[in-house]
C-alpha cells in the first residue's frame, strides 16, 4: 500500500455539482524525499522510507544527518516506512508529491487524535448520568453508578467503561474521498474530517 506523509492545514467546505455542501479537510501532502529503499535481499523485506518536513542539523544529531546525506537531502522531521510497492520504482533521493493521487480516489488517513486528559464516563463514553437530583441525591449527575462487582466476582472486569485518559491515540479514518488536488501547492482536499489538531502529521495511504 503506497502513500505519502502530510500535514493537516484545517477544514473548509465545498459545493458539489448538485449544490450539496460537503465538510472537507485540507491537507498538505508532501513533497516527501525517499530517504531509504529497503530490499528483501538486504533487509529481509521490501519498503520505501519517506521523509517529510524540515528540521535543523543541530536537533537531528550526527546519525540522522549522515542517514539523510546519503539521499542527498537535509534532515527531515517525520520519517515513515511504506511496506508495499509504489506505482513506479523508487530510488534514493526521489521526490514524492501529491501527483501520485487523483481526484475521486479513496484514501486512508492516519494521525494522532487530540489529547483531552483524564475524563469522566459522560464525556468519554457518552453515559447519560442520573440527569436530575431526586430522592436526596447529591453531586451524582455525572457519576458512573454501579460497576457490577459484588462478593462474586469480587473484582472489576477488564474493559469496563470507566473514567480515564481520553484522546492522544493513533486513529485511522478509512475511505476518505479526494475531492480536489492542487499540485502546485501540494494541497489535497478530502471529504470528511481527520483526527488531530491543525499542523498534525498525517500518513495518507491508497
Amino acid at each position: 500500500m503506497s502513500g505519502i506523509i502530510g500535514k493537516k492545514i484545517g477544514m473548509t467546505s465545498i459545493f458539489d455539482e448538485q449544490g450539496k455542501n460537503h465538510a472537507c479537510t485540507v491537507i498538505e501532502a508532501g513533497p516527501c524525499v525517499v530517504s531509504q529503499v529497503k530490499t528483501v535481499e538486504k533487509d529481509g523485506y521490501s519498503a520505501v522510507q519517506l521523509g517529510f518536513g524540515e528540521r535543523t542539523t543541530k536537533s537531528a544529531g550526527s546519525p540522522l544527518v549522515g542517514h539523510f546525506k546519503k539521499a542527498g537531502t537535509t534532515p527531515k522531521r517525520k520519517v515513515v516506512e511504506f511496506r508495499k510497492d509504489f506505482p513506479q520504482e523508487m530510488n534514493l533521493g526521489d521526490v514524492v508529491t501529491v501527483d501520485m493521487f487523483a481526484e475521486g480516489e479513496f484514501v486512508h488517513v492516519t494521525s494522532k487524535s487530540k489529547g483531552k486528559g483524564f475524563q469522566g464516563v459522560v464525556k468519554r463514553h457518552g453515559f447519560g448520568g442520573v440527569g436530575q437530583r431526586t430522592h436526596g441525591q447529591h453531586n451524582r449527575e455525572r457519576a458512573p453508578g454501579s460497576i457490577g462487582a459484588a462478593s462474586y466476582p469480587a473484582r472489576v472486569f477488564k474493559g469496563m467503561k470507566m473514567a480515564g485518559q481520553m484522546g492522544d491515540e493513533r486513529v485511522t479514518i478509512e475511505n476518505l474521498q479526494i475531492l480536489k488536488i492542487v499540485p502546485e501547492k501540494n494541497i489535497m482536499v478530502v471529504k470528511g474530517s481527520v483526527s488531530g489538531p491543525k499542523n498534525a502529521d498525517l500518513i495518507i495511504r491508497k
